[in-house]
């Protein structure tokens, strides 16, 4: 890149940096248990809306995969996911009923918490339907992953949002409060995704799976970015840009190798697909709180109408990580 591009780069995490410390002011604390952090806990963030049947897996998944704190901002919710949270004795809970949408999509309550509690810590950012699996995930700790990643001087690690669905219509199957609801959506596309590099930020952006194919069919491109990087050793002068997708400095997108090789990489496994989607899409047109006039919002309800069945004959079932190795949706790289 050049000076100039590098000094436009620098000044807008700057600017990123001093909104998300205006910002601090818009939240509310309402359980700080941040004192409870010890200099080597694995730190998970999150910012949530009416999420309360989520929130026992969730909790409980993250817990057993080695999360030592969960640092969680309440976007007003009523559904009693507050009161949930705060009784949680390893979250601190903020709550704030400013707009989602002018915080830059909770971009900037995020970076504050973790410029405010991060530093110096593993941070996993991730949303209540999103779960995080990485190579050899179910026999080593996320402490080994982060351990390894320390040895390797590796200061960011990526994982591609995987689109889960069920076999039938959404609403077939209710999912209960505490379920797994992978015992629901155990199904994902194997292939039909497109991968570009974003000259300026340096990072691959992914787009496609179910959504492109169902949602946005005569328009790929404006399906959602399926790119993340949401496990990042976090110092305070870092920033997200752009929700996880990319992040400033622009060295920590390069999260692949660009001579052919392979670094290691994870999934998100996105459990958005359950018969609790139509109403949260319904309640998020309301709101008009997403990107871009919430467009992808509106691709939904126009298809929810008929009962879609994200089902193919090209589906895949899951089963583990190593299968989604095989098909080249995540690595182990050389972590052996």
């Amino acid at each position: 890149m050049s000076i100039i591009s590098r000094y436009r780069l620098r000044i807008a995490r700057k600017r990123w940096l001093f909104r998300a410390f205006r910002k601090r002011r818009e939240l509310i604390s309402i359980a700080k248990r941040t004192k409870a952090i010890k200099p080597t806990d694995i730190l998970l963030f999150s910012t949530l809306r009416n999420e309360r049947v989520r929130l026992p897996y969730f909790l409980k998944y993250y817990r057993g995969l080695g999360i030592n704190h969960f640092l969680i901002v309440d976007n007003d919710s009523d559904d009693g996911s507050r009161e949930y949270l705060q009784a949680q004795a390893d979250v601190s809970l903020w709550h704030t009923k400013h707009s989602y949408k002018r915080a830059r999509f909770g971009v900037d309550w995020l970076n504050w918490l973790q410029m405010r509690y991060g530093h110096n810590h593993w941070t996993l950012v991730v949303d209540p339907d999103e779960f995080f699996i990485y190579p050899f995930c179910d026999t080593r700790p996320l402490r080994a992953l982060t351990d390894w990643l320390d040895a390797s001087s590796i200061k960011s690690f990526s994982a591609m949002l995987l689109d889960m669905y069920p076999k039938g219509p959404i609403n077939t199957r209710p999912y209960k409060e505490g379920q797994d609801p992978f015992e629901i959506a155990q199904w994902f596309d194997s292939g039909n995704y497109t991968i570009s590099r974003n000259a300026k930020y340096g990072n691959l952006w992914i787009q496609g799976g179910p959504r492109a194919r169902v949602f946005f069919p005569d328009a790929p491109e404006r399906a959602p970015a399926l790119n993340k990087t949401p496990l990042v050793k976090w110092q305070w002068r870092y920033a997200y840009a752009s929700s996880t997708h990319t992040l400033l400095p622009r060295g920590l997108n390069l999260v692949y190798d660009e001579w052919g090789g392979e670094k290691a990489s994870g999934c998100l496994l996105h459990a958005k697909f359950l018969d609790t989607f139509a109403s949260k899409a319904e309640e998020e047109m309301k709101r008009r709180q997403h990107y871009a006039n919430s467009h992808e919002y509106k691709a939904y309800k126009a298809a929810l109408q008929d009962n879609p069945d994200l089902w193919c004959k090209w589906s895949e079932k899951y089963i583990n990580w190593r299968q989604l190795e095989i098909l080249g949706l995540m690595s182990k790289g050389n972590w052996a």
